[in-house]
Order: structure tokens, then C-alpha cells, then sequence
């Protein structure tokens, strides 16, 4: 026992030597906000350019994966992702079908690396390969090509295909000439439909329009500013672009720089265009133009909506639109105003503001509007508004989450895609005249024997302030609550974006390794509608992670897990929630991981992709103390013990700079007074987790997966013990 003891302290003294002779130089620089004078020790980190501080990262990336080496399942994630795949046989995305039935999607074989391109003539049709990512540019040598994005025209003869690389978010869109299978000479370069709600067709098939940058270099600070929509014609030239929606075509319409003014989707037969400012707000104003005038060349357009009228998902029907309120409510109602003369402050209510259920998305068709609603996030339903009546449609099985699918208003066509944390999302036609669902899965639902002990819980847990929390907890039916539970806990908290279930494997897995996984609900989000999100929201984001924390509590609480049990996950904007979780109360938790993270907002606007209506801006003294709080790298302090922290970045990630997730491991590392490790994993192939082939996408997650149970004690990923030490 003694010599036991002495490796694991050997071990762990190990870690801590090796990250505290291996820091970068430090170079601090004083900035002074507001009489408040704040020191950023890493601030030299952020010059990219400086190939001293590349070689950090790469150093250590390899020490990190030296680290995970160590551990004997570092690569059961990996190798049981894949296995499912393969038994899945295939699986599809990206589905897109258009009036006359044309059926185009990506695809991927289990035993492939990416997605392909395919067609067929209805749901019952042959499948065609339309297209193969590998044959881009004649698979140059070290490049990965993925399809990230589709969209046919409203014939179905052409579509356009939006091709990225290792992680990046710009994309090459080519077009396809689906009856010839040609590809079109004219290639789109620097463009970006995945991110920036895709593009949209003309009606005569000819050309489309798009949102394009003002600048070439995606790493300026300038890459997101005055962005415009332009029309491009098949054929043409494609740097000769018509611009019809920007500041600098309509001065006369006050964009400012940083909004994205876009195109939105219309049908044939709708007689204006809508374009929408998006700023990453909650309500966007919004404008309309006739189609014939816009196509003239005309810049008349009208104001629509204003922020203040608190409408979202406008949709044309005749003389009308439809659209989801918010305003005078706590929740939303779905409701009915004239196009010529809207009035959205005083609209006609279709569908009254339910007591608990937040109406979530909508489709008009001929036989009404069908919409879904959920409760909390989690508990998903499915109505039909007809005739001024409103009918609840039972689903085929209890739903957390549903997505519909349709033609269009001028089509019964209905499809509903049902899903939940443990079971597998299936599709559905619903035929309205028989009360009934027709299941039209495109891809095979395998059977999952090892996930059926797994069962769901929904709870809700107070928070100190007395609001009451969503929780979500997946785990074996046959835990028991002895505080011995390896718990991993899953939050995110903003811009409004709910939690929704889906069938993650990740947490399934993880429940199988003798685990539980929480997903905490907290404000930021919108599982409780607008209220929710705005109490975690510029200066009451502390509520964010304050909610993690009480949440965790909570859990400890009752037994289902214990301090040394519990792992905390946020990524991206969820870096806040968890880095600021770990800095208010570093004694609670034992393990942490940011994935791509968002720890140093005070910095958050020297960004390309920097967000101060979402966060706040540092030129506003309210809104400045408010970024200070939620920036957790400038919350470290020297001499704390900090749990074990996994921090991952990626090197061509636009929205959370790489620099970010590294100051914040480099000053952790230099202040931490505990032995625990400090592992920072850049992805040079990599950007903000998406644009990458899936088993590389899964051996990212897998080191998370590893390190995790590594750190709560599960014995098969205890490392081996170091013989070169």
C-alpha cells in the first residue's frame, strides 16, 4: 500500500514540475477602464505571428498527449463512436426537399471518414451520388474537404454546395447541374452560407443571393463588418456581384457595421423580399421590398418591424404574415398581422401564450399552420391551428424534442423528426386526414442493446435566488445514491440557445462507463423564454454560472454524486459558465473542461467575432464591470487550488481566437497551487469544433471523455505509471 501511495504522489508531482517549467514568457500590459486599472500578464500571447508562442502551443499539445497516452482507454471513445456508425450502416443530413419532390441530402457510410453528396426523385426514388468532397481540387495533399451546407434551387436542377477545410469557417461553393451531373466552371470563394443562414434562390431558378464580406482576410478585425447580401447569377463572373442589401447600397437604412443585413426565404408566389438586420439580438428589425423592384436594381426598401414589436419567424401568407410575438408576453403567442399596413404591437392572436409552453417553431400548409411547443426545453409537443381552432396531435411516442419539415404553404406535406436524450431521432409524414404518422426514416434506426438500462429524469433545482433550475439527468436505472457517482455535468447559458434533447451518444456513453450526465439548464438560455435568457445577460450573467454551481450543489446533496466525483463541460460561450464555475468555487469540483472557450471577455472585442450586445461593450462603464466578472481568466488567483483543467482551442477558430483558451491556460498554470494537471490541447487541423471529419471530431471529444474519468477515479483510465520519471 505504501508503494501505492507513493506512485500516485509521484505521479501527480509529476504533472505539476512539468507544466511549472514549461510556462511561456510573460509580458504584462496595464490598461486602465474607468479609473479601474486591470493587468493582463499574457497579453503577448495573443500576437499568432510570434512563432515562440506557436511553439508553445505545439509543446504543449504534445505534453498533453503524452498525458492521455498514459491512460489504457485514452481511445475507447473513438473506437465505440465509430463501432456505432458502422452498425448504423449509414446516416444522413442536411436533408432538403423541394416542391416536385426532389429528395437531396449528405450522406455517410459507418466506414467512411465524410459525407457525400446524393439525389433521388422522392422519397421512394433511387439514390444517386451526386457529388464526392474527395474529388475538390483533386484531393490536394494534407487537405480534408467536407460539405458543410446544400441548397437545391426551387426546381430541383441545380444546387449549390458549400465546401470548407480543417475546421475553417469560410467555404468554396460550387454549383452542381443536377440533370448533366456538371459542375459548374465558376467556383465562390471566401464564403460562408453554413454560418449565415445559407442562400436563397431566385424564383427563376437563375441565380441566388448570399451574404459576402467586405474583406478577404478572415483573421481582421474587420472580417464580420459591413457585410452584404449580393445576387449572383449562374455563370457569371463571380466577382461581379450586385449588391442589394448592405450600408453601403442602403445608407438611407442606418446599418450599422457590425449587423448582418440578409436575404430571408420567401416562396414563389410571396410579392416581396424581407431582409433582416441580424445582430445577434433577440428581435431583429426587419424590411420588405417588392421582388420586381429589388431585381430592377430599386433600393426602395420599407421599414417592417422594429426591435420594439418583440416579433420573430415572420412568414407570408397571401395579404398576411404570420409571426411569433413576444411582445406584452412572458412566454410568446402566435399571431397574425396585414402586410401593406402591420400593426405587431396590436395583432390579431391566433394562438394564445400558453401557461408553460413556449411556442418553438411553425410551418404554414395547406391545411393549416402546425407548430411545436416545449416546456422547459426538454418536453416537446406537436399542435395543428386550423379554422380558429387549436388541436394537440398525439406524437407516436413521448417526444424532448421535435423538428418539422415541409413544402410550403401551398402542400400538405408535413414531416416530424421526434427525438430525445436516449432514444434515437426518427422521421415521420404525418397524413392529417387519417390522424396519423407514416414512419419515412432516411436512414436505418439501429438497435442499441447496451443503452437499455439508461433512463431520463427531469428535475428542477432552486437556485439560492429562489428560481427554479431545469436539470436533465441521464443515467442507469440502476444507480444508486451513495455519493459515489461519477457525475459530468453539461451547460451552457446563452444567447438564448436551449438545451434541446437529441440522442447524444456522448452522454450514453458516458453513462456506461458507470457515470451520470447532467445537462444544467441555466439562465442565458432560452428554455424559459425571454426572461430566462435576459437573467443571464450582459451584467446578470453571474446568474449563468451561480446556477451551475447550485445545480452541483444540489447533486452532492442528494446523494448522487460527491466533491471528488464531479466534472464540469461547457464549450464555447460555455467557457464562461464553466471557467467563472471554477474560479467562484474551485473546491467543488474536480475536474473541468473548456472546449474552444470563451475565458477572457474583457478582450472578447478585439475579436473578429466579438459579441457586445450579447456580453457587453467596454466602453459603457456598467457594461464593463459586467465583462470583468464573467472573464474568468482575469478571476485566477495566485496561490488557489484549482480541480483538473482540460482546455482545448482551434488554431483556425473564428469565433473564440485561439489565443483566448491559451492565456487562459498559461496563467492557470503559473497560479495554480494544487498538484492537479493543467492539459492544454490545440487542434491545428481544427476551428470551433465543426468542419472536420467526424473521427476527428470524435477523438477531440474522446480525450475530453478520457481525461474526465481519468480525474474521477474511474480504474481503467488510470494512467500507467511513468517509467522515464
Amino acid at each position: 500500500m505504501k508503494i501505492k501511495i507513493f506512485l500516485i504522489i509521484s505521479f501527480s508531482s509529476f504533472f505539476t514540475s512539468a507544466q511549472k517549467t514549461k510556462l511561456p514568457q510573460s509580458k504584462p500590459t496595464i490598461d486602465e477602464y474607468f479609473g479601474t486599472k486591470i493587468i493582463d500578464d499574457y497579453r503577448n500571447l495573443e500576437n499568432l505571428d510570434d512563432i515562440q508562442n506557436i511553439d508553445w502551443m505545439k509543446s504543449q499539445t504534445a505534453y498533453t498527449n503524452s498525458v492521455l497516452d498514459l491512460i489504457p482507454k485514452r481511445n475507447y471513445y473513438v473506437e465505440k463512436r465509430l463501432e456505432l456508425d458502422t452498425r448504423q450502416g449509414y446516416s444522413i443530413s442536411d436533408l432538403k426537399i423541394t416542391d416536385n419532390n426532389k429528395y437531396f441530402y449528405l450522406k455517410k457510410k459507418g466506414n467512411e471518414k465524410i459525407a457525400k453528396l446524393y439525389y433521388r426523385e422522392g422519397f421512394q426514388g433511387k439514390e444517386e451520388l451526386l457529388y464526392d468532397p474527395i474529388n475538390y481540387k483533386n484531393s490536394e495533399k494534407d487537405h480534408d474537404f467536407i460539405i458543410n451546407y446544400i441548397s437545391p434551387s426551387l426546381d430541383g436542377n441545380k444546387i449549390a454546395v458549400s465546401i470548407a477545410e480543417k475546421g475553417v469557417e469560410l467555404s468554396d461553393l460550387i454549383i452542381i447541374d443536377v440533370k448533366k451531373r456538371q459542375i459548374y466552371p465558376e467556383v465562390l470563394t471566401n464564403t460562408a452560407p453554413a454560418s449565415f443562414d445559407g442562400i436563397k434562390w431566385l424564383d427563376d431558378n437563375s441565380g441566388f443571393f448570399y451574404v459576402n464580406f467586405s474583406t478577404i482576410d478572415s483573421k481582421s478585425k474587420d472580417f464580420y463588418k459591413n457585410t452584404q447580401t449580393v445576387i449572383y447569377k449562374i455563370g457569371t463572373n463571380p466577382k461581379k456581384i450586385i449588391d442589394v442589401f448592405s450600408a453601403k447600397n442602403n445608407p438611407d437604412l442606418n446599418i450599422d457595421e457590425d449587423q448582418f443585413p440578409m436575404i430571408l426565404n420567401s416562396d414563389i408566389d410571396d410579392q416581396f423580399y424581407k431582409g433582416m438586420l441580424l445582430d445577434f439580438q433577440s428581435y431583429r428589425k426587419t424590411f420588405i421590398i417588392n421582388k420586381k423592384d429589388l431585381l430592377a436594381g430599386k433600393k426602395n426598401w420599407k421599414l417592417f418591424s422594429e426591435s420594439g414589436d418583440k416579433a420573430k419567424s415572420l412568414d407570408f401568407l397571401n395579404d398576411q404574415v404570420i409571426f411569433l410575438s413576444y411582445y406584452n408576453s412572458s412566454l410568446n403567442k402566435l399571431c397574425r398581422t396585414n402586410i401593406t399596413n402591420p400593426n405587431f404591437k396590436n395583432a390579431k392572436v391566433l394562438v394564445p401564450e400558453k401557461t408553460d409552453e413556449i411556442i418553438k417553431s411553425y410551418r404554414i400548409t395547406k391545411d393549416g399552420i402546425y407548430y411545436t411547443t416545449t416546456k422547459n426545453g426538454v418536453e416537446a409537443k406537436l399542435y395543428l391551428y386550423k379554422d380558429g381552432k387549436d388541436n394537440v396531435i398525439k406524437l407516436p411516442f413521448p417526444s424532448g424534442n421535435i423538428e418539422l419539415q415541409s413544402k410550403g404553404k401551398n402542400y400538405s406535406d408535413i414531416w416530424i423528426t421526434c427525438s430525445g436524450w436516449a432514444n434515437d431521432e426518427q422521421r415521420f409524414r404525418y397524413d392529417v386526414k387519417k390522424d396519423s404518422f407514416i414512419p419515412e426514416n432516411m436512414a436505418p434506426v439501429a438497435e442499441y442493446p447496451e443503452f437499455k438500462d439508461i433512463t431520463v429524469e427531469e428535475i428542477s433545482v432552486k437556485a439560492k435566488d429562489g428560481q427554479e433550475i431545469p436539470v436533465s439527468l441521464i443515467y442507469n436505472k440502476n444507480i444508486k445514491k451513495d455519493g459515489k457517482n461519477m457525475v459530468l455535468i453539461d451547460s451552457y447559458g446563452s444567447y438564448g440557445i436551449s438545451s434541446n434533447p437529441f440522442f447524444a451518444k456522448t452522454y450514453l456513453l458516458w453513462v456506461n462507463q458507470g457515470g451520470m450526465v447532467a445537462i444544467a439548464h441555466v439562465r442565458g438560455g432560452g428554455e424559459k423564454g425571454e426572461q430566462w435568457r435576459l437573467g443571464g445577460y450582459k451584467e446578470t450573467k453571474p446568474n449563468t454560472w451561480r446556477d451551475l454551481i447550485d445545480c452541483t450543489e444540489y447533486l452532492i446533496q442528494e446523494k448522487y454524486t460527491s466533491r471528488d466525483k464531479v466534472a464540469i463541460w461547457g464549450a464555447s460561450a460555455g467557457g464562461i459558465t464553466v471557467g467563472r464555475a471554477m474560479t467562484e468555487r474551485p473546491d467543488l469540483f474536480k475536474a473541468v473542461i473548456a472546449e474552444v472557450g470563451s475565458l477572457n471577455m474583457l478582450r472578447d472585442y478585439t475579436k473578429p467575432n466579438s459579441q457586445p450586445k450579447e456580453f457587453g461593450s467596454i466602453k459603457d462603464p456598467k457594461e464593463f464591470k459586467g465583462l470583468l466578472e464573467m472573464d474568468a481568466y482575469h478571476h485566477i488567483k495566485k496561490g488557489v487550488k484549482y480541480p483538473a483543467t482540460f482546455i482545448t482551442g482551434g488554431i483556425n477558430d473564428q469565433r473564440v481566437i485561439v489565443w483566448e483558451p491559451v492565456k487562459f491556460a498559461a496563467k492557470l498554470m503559473a497560479n495554480d497551487a494544487s498538484s492537479n494537471p493543467v492539459l492544454l490541447k490545440i487542434d491545428f487541423e481544427g476551428g470551433h469544433a465543426g468542419n472536420v471529419p467526424v473521427a476527428q471530431r470524435y477523438a477531440n471529444l474522446g480525450d475530453m471523455f478520457a481525461f474526465a474519468l481519468w480525474q474521477l477515479g474511474h480504474p481503467d483510465y488510470q494512467p500507467k505509471e511513468n517509467t522515464k520519471k
